[in-house]
């Protein structure tokens, strides 16, 4: 029987924050220079996970070419913390599912963190929104992925942390899983949820059964 799929989000799933941007990257840019506003750190990321600038010119243009690349290194190492949980469970998966990425993410940032955290190990396939020029919720990324694994949308299961990204996934005929660390109710939603991933071998098996 030909393996199904299960995608992974990275932010607020694969690592624990989910709102990087807000919760993590603007204060650490406002902790070096406190008179860029939050919207222009919000505006280059997003032209960042497009991949309309590369990493180095947001930095420079946020005005820290001097420092560049040491200021991106420091605030991955230093911000961002993988779910410890989550390689245990992806080596148990692997064997018996086909699992890939899907994520809003900086092309350069996304790459550093999966070679420094050994991930691409367990996964046959990546979808970065500054790979493809989309992000979530745009359907655009979510039928890149399924061209790319040549699966049909029922056979594939996509794990978020927000509402707003399982519904066109779901819409496209994928499975969805929430992943709601904080224990967080969301108007609307009445699928599968998980608050770690020491559920997740369970909840697929009830997803495709």
């Amino acid at each position: 029987m030909t393996k199904k799929w299960v995608i992974f989000d990275v932010m607020g799933v694969i690592f624990e924050v989910g709102d990087d941007t807000n919760d993590l990257l603007v204060p650490y840019i406002k902790k070096l220079n406190n008179s860029i506003s939050s919207e222009q750190i919000n505006e280059l990321y997003i032209d960042a996970s497009l991949g309309e600038i590369t990493s180095s010119t947001f930095w420079e243009r946020l005005g820290f070419k001097n420092i560049y690349p040491e200021v991106e290194i420091n605030y991955l190492d230093q911000c961002l913390t993988l779910d410890k949980e989550f390689t245990v469970i992806a080596e148990e998966l692997k064997g018996k599912y086909n699992l890939a990425l899907l994520s809003n993410d900086v092309s350069e940032w996304s790459l550093y963190l999966r070679q420094k955290h050994n991930l691409n190990k367990f996964f046959q396939e990546t979808v970065i929104s500054g790979d493809v020029g989309f992000r979530k919720p745009s359907d655009e990324i979510y039928n890149i992925l399924l061209e790319r694994i040549e699966c049909n949308a029922n056979d594939s299961v996509f794990i978020d942390d927000r509402h707003k990204n399982l519904v066109p996934a779901m819409k496209l005929g994928m499975k969805g899983i929430k992943f709601n660390r904080k224990k967080i109710a969301v108007d609307g939603y009445k699928g599968f949820e998980i608050e770690s991933f020491v559920q997740l071998p369970s909840i697929l098996s009830k997803v495709f059964a």
